[in-house]
């Protein structure tokens, strides 16, 4: 028997296929319909409950960025002008971690800003440009790239974040008297 659940974002009841529908469900489902379906039903069949409607969330009802809508790409994919200062591309690398993990260790051609103060700094940010998003393994840089995907910005989630990027043999800099690292 497969599961039943709620969905965390529109609240409506979540059926899957093979599950039963109990009778406070199935008055919940009468409920949402879609304004095509309001104009081909009759207003007695709406309002009496004698035609079932499926569950049908509008693109409207869910206002958050999923991961399949931000694209990625492993670290071989990632321009390789990333490689150095200044680097000669039409695109950002992004690194969001924090300052003490930038200060170990980062790509040299990346511009640091902390995750938690994206909201604050976009107009930093090049809006006619590509931005790669890095964190430390893709954690952070995820939630960074649907957020910059829901306002605008062109985006590209890294996978494997700086952790790949060193075990790849990128170069990095760091700020300070020990090598830089990442692990």
């Amino acid at each position: 028997m497969a599961r039943r659940g709620v969905s965390d974002r529109s609240f409506a009841p979540r059926l899957f296929v093979d599950d039963p529908v109990p009778a406070p469900v199935d008055q919940a489902v009468d409920m949402w319909i879609t304004s095509t379906e309001i104009s081909t039903a009759g207003a007695a069949d709406i309002h009496n409950g004698s035609r079932p409607m499926p569950v049908r969330p509008q693109p409207w009802q869910d206002r958050t960025v999923t991961s399949s809508e931000v694209p990625s790409v492993p670290i071989e994919d990632v321009p390789v002008e990333f490689d150095r200062p200044d680097p000669a591309v039409r695109a950002t690398l992004l690194d969001v971690r924090e300052d003490d993990e930038w200060r170990l260790g980062h790509a040299p051609g990346a511009i640091h800003i902390p995750m938690v103060d994206i909201p604050s700094r976009t107009e930093e940010l090049d809006y006619d440009t590509e931005l790669y998003v890095i964190c430390r393994q893709g954690g952070r840089s995820l939630q960074v790239a649907e957020y910059l995907a829901h306002i605008g910005y062109d985006v590209i989630q890294v996978r494997g974040g700086m952790v790949a990027w060193q075990h790849a043999g990128r170069p990095l800099v760091g700020d300070g008297e020990q090598p830089p690292k990442i692990y």
